[in-house]
């Protein structure tokens, strides 16, 4: 099989490769190699190679693992391996030429899964933004269009998996960083349940409530193949998700059995519209779920119309980036300045200082109730039929240009925009809920639009079923960007 026609296959398609013995993990890597080498100076997608690390672990993968040899990329930040950069963004840290010495929980799993390293991924400083274009490392570019945006805080492992680098990434999501790239760049990208993935040993939680950990990928089957590997508890985790019934994978293709769906998607959300191609793609799923047989009814939760669930969001997250700031000093042993980080961050963790321990926790209590709030739309507490799934769009435009929310941009005008493109997929990180973002729609020039599945905490077995009806009703594995192995 010829290099470029690895790029084609998907994670489940590559190892099952390896496990006929058609190819070899070797010869997958060193495709992959191939291809990042190639692509990448275009997209600026990988920044930290691991190349010859990467061929010595594939010539040493285990046998029995189920993705075994498959070629990987690691988005640089939370999940960190050992022994290769960690930069989170950071001029800081790559001045410093900071190094990990161990390997998350994460990490360890997707390595006993049998993924092989190939490099790691852009991200912007300290994961906060919903573009990938660190003054650190520049802009990673969306290979559907390289004036655009591949979508933050995971864009660099987006755009590594729409061109075909790898076929799938690590990726994380505080505020919709998983899902925002994988509508931007033609992907599936699931959210799971809070919990669903350790973030140890470092943390028990990350930025408060709000940071799940995952990957995205071209299917709906390597999302449940991938789950079933690295999903679960580790010694120590503060809390996990509902195990699942069954394994993940037995999921995809099953019947859902006929479903209460919610459709929301025209209706202005906290004040803002969805772009017209943003509802297009929401209400063309409408009609493919409505033809499978559901009930399609046009209904939200009340309280996403509730803008005060940025308030309580923003106060948590600033003041997680401050603590960032102080660990990476204690880290170090530098002192962090103003000069050391771009000027939004510096901003926020300034703010972040200011936020009391009694303010801090009215914020937890206010996401708390808020999610309590949302929770009633799926389980009444009349005991009335509630919803099984909410569809509605991922964000709320297709990819917008590079620079409008770079470090250095108006940041009021990137303020603005930040937000309104992470209104529809915030609520979900305070929620804990699992949301997929499904690669249903693309506009008339050739731009990917998301559509978001949401379902009630813990059913992300549901997501999956769905997501596997709408991927054989309107299949998107055909599709290819302009920039592609």
């Amino acid at each position: 099989m010829q290099p470029d026609e690895l790029a084609a296959l998907d994670a489940t398609g590559q190892a099952d490769l390896v496990r006929r013995g058609v190819c070899s993990p070797r010869e997958l890597v060193d495709a992959a190699i191939d291809r990042i080498e190639r692509l990448n100076p275009e997209l600026n997608a990988v920044i930290h190679p691991l190349f010859e690390k990467a061929r010595r672990a594939a010539d040493d993968a285990r046998h029995e693992a189920p993705f075994r040899g498959v070629p990987f990329c690691v988005k640089d930040a939370v999940c960190h391996t050992a022994g290769d950069p960690y930069h989170v963004g950071m001029q800081f840290l790559k001045d410093r030429k900071w190094v990990e010495t161990g390997d998350s929980h994460l990490a360890r799993r997707f390595r006993q899964a049998g993924f092989v390293f190939v490099g790691k991924t852009n991200t912007p400083e300290l994961a906060t933004s919903i573009t990938t274009e660190p003054l650190a490392y520049g802009a990673t570019h969306n290979p559907w269009d390289l004036s655009r945006s591949p979508g933050g805080s995971s864009g660099g492992s987006a755009a590594a998996v729409a061109s075909g680098m790898v076929p799938a990434a690590h990726a994380n999501d505080m505020g919709g960083s998983i899902r925002a790239p994988a509508s931007e760049c033609g992907l599936v990208g699931l959210k799971p349940s809070r919990g669903r993935t350790s973030l140890g040993p470092a943390f028990g939680e990350y930025w408060g409530p709000l940071t799940h950990e995952f990957v995205v990928v071209h299917s709906v089957r390597d999302v449940a193949g991938i789950l079933d590997a690295v999903a679960g508890a580790e010694p120590g985790d503060p809390y996990t998700a509902p195990a699942p019934r069954r394994p993940f994978v037995q999921e995809v293709g099953a019947d859902p059995g006929r479903l209460r769906i919610g459709l929301h998607a025209g209706i202005p959300a906290m004040g803002r519209d969805a772009h017209p191609e943003c509802v297009a793609a929401v209400e063309g799923a409408g009609l493919l779920l409505e033809r499978a047989g559901h009930v399609v009814e046009r209904s939200r939760p009340s309280a996403l119309d509730d803008e005060d669930v940025f308030g309580p969001f923003a106060t948590i997250m600033s003041a997680a980036i401050a603590r960032d700031l102080d660990r990476w000093s204690d880290r170090t042993g530098d002192p962090i300045g103003p000069g050391d980080v771009e000027p939004g961050n510096w901003s926020m963790a300034e703010f972040g200082r200011t936020i009391t321990a009694p303010a801090y926790l009215a914020a937890v209590e206010a996401l708390q109730q808020y999610t309590r709030a949302i929770a009633r739309w799926w389980s009444p507490p009349d005991g009335s039929p509630g919803f099984d799934v909410l569809v509605m769009p991922t964000i709320s435009r297709p990819p917008p240009e590079l620079g409008l929310m770079a470090p250095l941009a108006d940041p009021e005008a990137a303020m603005s925009l930040m937000s309104e493109l992470a209104h529809m997929t915030a609520p979900w990180n305070a929620t804990g809920q699992p949301a997929m973002s499904l690669p249903l729609h693309w506009t008339d020039d050739g731009l990917p639009v998301g559509v978001q599945l949401v379902a009630a905490y813990g059913r992300d077995d549901l997501l999956l079923r769905v997501a596997s009806q709408l991927e054989q009703s309107a299949p998107w594995a055909h599709r290819r960007p302009p920039v592609f192995a």
